[in-house]
């Protein structure tokens, strides 16, 4: 079973703050001009973002609740299944 919580579009949001730290740690191209600030910036959103926004909107809720409805239609099913052997 797939997990529900590393295919969402959020996780790119992490992703992306991780891959900007690393550039600017390397400072590769573009990001030796860059402020760390910018960076900062970027990181201190996705932390509102988890912590705050995506409860407000409800979207932390909806995962779980797919997952378990998820969970529990394929136990019916397996359980409908034994039930007629």
């Amino acid at each position: 079973m797939s997990n529900p919580y590393l295919s969402t579009p959020n996780m790119f949001l992490l992703i992306a703050v991780v891959a900007l730290y690393a550039l600017k740690f390397a400072e590769l191209s573009f990001m030796e001009n860059v402020s760390w600030w910018w960076i900062n910036g970027f990181a201190f959103f996705a932390f509102l973002w988890f912590e705050f926004f995506e409860r407000m909107l409800g979207l932390d809720k909806r995962k779980d609740e797919l997952l378990h409805e998820k969970m529990r239609k394929e136990r019916l099913k397996r359980n409908f299944k034994e039930g007629k052997k």
